[in-house]
């Protein structure tokens, strides 16, 4: 039966063609996660200046999702049953209290270019918790390599004193910025198996509401609220407040969410090689933060160890979510 003129000239939303060709859009969500992602730790450099880190990260998520959620449930006439928002709340108390705002408290210690570089361990996170599961993909020997490579970047990095003429990394940072990383791994992997609303940027709206609120907890536990001075806040910190929560949130996490759905683990896993390497760069660069011999052959090692894991074969890698 041939189409009526009707259905030859209806044209396609913009939805409909998200949802038909979704190829066609995660080029653009790659780079978004590639490049917003590595200037955000920066950008929890300068916001934090001024601003306590937990508070801080409490204040970006919670504009992200008063903002975004009514508008959303608005527009996209999605009604989350309690069964998303059990997810979202595991996976925003996870991902956005837990490791972001593990890293932006971190980021008082340790330099942001390291903590980008700690930070893509993550990857190797993903490997050995698959490892790890149920009825879990065995490592092969390349991968193998990758996860030693890894953990003996980490160890370069808190080595001895004065290794490669400069000071260990902080041990506490590093801690809380390995936690931070296993625990991002871990929330990646529960919110692929997990149903949740067809709207990605529903989903980061649901997300910003649960780990916001976690993350006002511990604010106030901490001690950090009380320390929160408005009139105290530099107009450099504001700036990067609101480009966290535009870029980093808005923009960045929708996109991370839309690649997790619409790419395999392992093309996933390689924003934790891009970001190291433009977060060092606009350290170095904006920052004056100095890549010494130490930090280089860190990151050589790490970087490596991570071009080894995602780049192996799909034998060796498990993608996320294959049961």
């Amino acid at each position: 039966m041939a189409p009526t003129c009707t259905e030859i000239e209806r044209p396609i939303t913009p939805l409909e063609s998200l949802r038909a060709k979704p190829a066609r859009w995660v080029p653009l969500a790659f780079a978004a996660v590639y490049i917003l992602w590595g200037s955000t730790f920066l950008g929890i450099r300068i916001a934090i200046e001024t601003i306590p880190p937990l508070a801080m990260a409490a204040m970006r998520h919670s504009l992200v999702g008063l903002i975004l959620y009514p508008i959303l449930r608005v527009k996209t006439g999605i009604r989350p049953t309690a069964a998303h928002w059990w997810t979202a709340a595991v996976t925003g108390v996870s991902l956005l209290c837990i490791s972001n705002g593990g890293l932006s408290w971190a980021e008082q210690r340790v330099p942001s270019g390291i903590a980008a570089l700690l930070v893509a361990t993550i990857s190797l996170w993903l490997v050995i918790l698959d490892w790890l599961r149920p009825r879990g993909t065995r490592p092969g020997p390349r991968v193998i390599v990758g996860l030693v490579l890894g953990f003996v970047g980490m160890a370069l990095l808190v080595g001895p004193t004065k290794l490669g003429g400069a000071r260990r990394i902080d041990l506490v940072g590093t801690g809380v910025l390995v936690v931070a990383s296993f625990v991002w791994a871990c929330a990646s992997l529960y919110s692929k198996q997990r149903s949740m609303p067809a709207s990605p940027l529903l989903v980061v709206a649901m997300q910003s509401l649960a780990g916001a609120a976690a993350l006002w907890i511990a604010a106030v536990v901490s001690g950090e609220f009380r320390a929160v001075h408005v009139a105290a806040i530099s107009g450099r910190s504001w700036m990067a407040l609101i480009y966290l929560v535009v870029f980093g949130s808005g923009m960045g996490f929708t996109a991370y969410l839309y690649i997790l759905k619409n790419s395999t683990a392992s093309k996933v896993a390689t924003y934790a090689f891009v970001n190291p390497v433009v977060a060092l760069f606009l350290g170095w660069m904006l920052a004056g933060e100095t890549i010494t011999t130490r930090t280089a052959i860190a990151a050589a090692v790490i970087l490596t160890a991570v071009v080894l894991v995602i780049s192996a074969p799909r034998t060796q890698v498990a993608e996320i979510g294959d049961d």
